[in-house]
């Protein structure tokens, strides 16, 4: 069904650039001067975690950024070679797109676009670190402006079968919990174990990992299953931005891999010169597609893109934090990607002895798993040890006080830290701000607003129904 219309003509002053199909899907409007005037993910609007279509709700949202413009379509993966290699390899073919559309690139070109092209560089190197594109697993191109026009040259890529990121999702299955989502999960497990297995694991890279590997090492520990998979993909990724590094020292970094913020730490510290766009898995293809359409640099400002609520008054936050220790946020617009950096946030006092286990009851997740904190970004370096320009939460920094603050530290002593600048977009800022004021202490436990499996809260109703469901005061207007 089409449910969107524009014009005929090829001549345009936005860009509708969307990705679905697979997983996340998900909309975004661009200009032509290269403002990002919306981005969303379609989980946001139906209530449906990686939701693969283009919901109806998401297309209304875009809408009032769209009329009485004209504009084109831009989809972020060529479906035709996509549908054929899903052919080949024995899977269904790729269900078709919701909407029509003017324009679409390959896959890791749409990756290399969004990292590129929101990134702080005029010229860099791409690399793409995913499942799958079409064909390609990862990928190395070159990117410049020529006469302010992005231009990309492939260099490399690792073709399928063999990937890391099928690899890894396969080992979150073989861990039990779910493959193309809960990655994130399995990361923080292997702090848990031990690496035994890389001589029997390793050869699975070579295999078609599409159905999983529950029958690789029964009798082995999950904790040491999730270690090893852990290991052999940060020397993987590793070894890819070692091949890149012969084509330049700024990077950029795109693909569902590089939400591993364990590995990400490790190639910061080799090549500190690295830009990860805060979305850069599939939703964010949806935003390359609309930036390869427009070609310029986009005008980068931080990642509160989607639908936008009145912003709260942090007074109100602070009080309900020093009352209950835990408190819901729900302000401003919301973040484009999966990590809450402040305005769809469950804030909580990282002090206390039971918080942990407290907020993770709220949200239903497993006990051994670590929260982030976010501080305010001048007190970083009495605290933490690493890298402190880490406003997205991509990398990790060994705690110096884990003692004092049980409820940010993982097993390891480590935390992935969000830093809260002055002129940060956020009303996470201004709470930060009050509650040192008012304690002393410049940090918060911040996690996503909402439980395991669910898609974070959006709106107003949304928030609404998570304080009462689950009994948390919950700041929103």
């Amino acid at each position: 069904m089409e449910l969107l219309k524009q014009s005929n003509k090829m001549e345009f002053d936005r860009v509708l650039g969307f990705s679905e199909g697979f997983h996340d899907a998900a909309l975004c409007v661009v200009d032509t001067e290269g403002e990002i005037l919306f981005a969303s993910s379609s989980e946001r609007y139906s209530g449906r975690k990686n939701d693969s279509r283009i919901t109806t709700k998401l297309i209304q949202a875009a809408h009032p950024f769209l009329c009485d413009h004209q504009y084109v379509k831009a989809y972020y993966e060529d479906q035709q070679k996509k549908n054929w290699r899903m052919m080949l390899s024995g899977q269904r073919k790729c269900k078709q797109t919701t909407m029509s559309y003017d324009y679409s690139y390959p896959h890791h070109m749409s990756h290399a676009a969004a990292a590129f092209q929101t990134g702080p560089y005029d010229e860099a190197v791409a690399v793409v670190i995913d499942a799958i594109g079409e064909f390609d697993t990862a990928s190395i191109w070159t990117c410049s402006y020529k006469e302010g026009k992005a231009v990309y040259n492939k260099k490399w890529s690792m073709k399928y079968p063999k990937s890391l990121g099928l690899f890894y999702s396969a080992m979150t299955g073989r861990v039990s919990l779910r493959p193309m989502d809960e990655e994130y999960i399995m990361m923080g497990m292997a702090a848990y174990g031990k690496p035994i297995f890389v001589n029997e694991m390793k050869p699975l890279l070579k295999r078609n990992l599409h159905r999983g590997a529950r029958y690789f090492q029964p009798d082995g520990k999950d904790v040491d299953i999730a270690a090893t998979a852990q290991r052999i993909l940060e020397e993987g990724v590793l070894s890819i931005f070692d091949r890149a590094s012969k084509y330049g020292d700024n990077f950029v970094y795109g693909g569902g891999v590089a939400l591993n913020c364990v590995a990400n730490s490790i190639i910061v510290k080799k090549y500190p010169n690295l830009w990860i766009m805060p979305c850069p898995g599939d939703a964010g293809g949806a935003l390359g597609a609309a930036a390869l359409t427009v070609g310029c640099k986009l005008n980068w400002k931080d990642p509160y893109l989607g639908y936008e609520l009145p912003v709260v008054d942090e007074k109100e936050v602070v009080k309900q934090l020093l009352k209950n220790k835990i408190v819901g946020v729900a302000s401003g617009k919301a973040e484009f990607g999966p990590r809450a950096l402040g305005n769809r946030s469950l804030l909580a006092d990282p002090r206390g002895a039971t918080i942990k286990n407290d907020v993770n009851a709220i949200k239903n997740r497993q006990k051994f798993r670590p929260f982030a904190p976010a501080i305010l970004e001048e007190h970083y370096h009495n605290y933490f040890l690493g890298n402190p320009d880490s406003k997205y939460m991509q990398y990790t920094s060994i705690c110096t006080k884990p003692h004092e603050f049980p409820a940010i530290v993982h097993v390891d002593n480590t935390s992935r830290v969000q830093t809260v600048g002055p002129n940060d977009n956020t009303i996470l800022r201004k709470v930060l701000e009050l509650w040192y004021n008012k304690t002393k202490c410049p940090m918060l436990l911040n996690t996503s607003l909402n439980i395991r499996n669910s898609p974070m809260v959006n709106d107003y109703y949304d928030a609404i129904s998570f304080g009462k469901m689950y009994e948390v005061p919950v700041i929103v207007k």
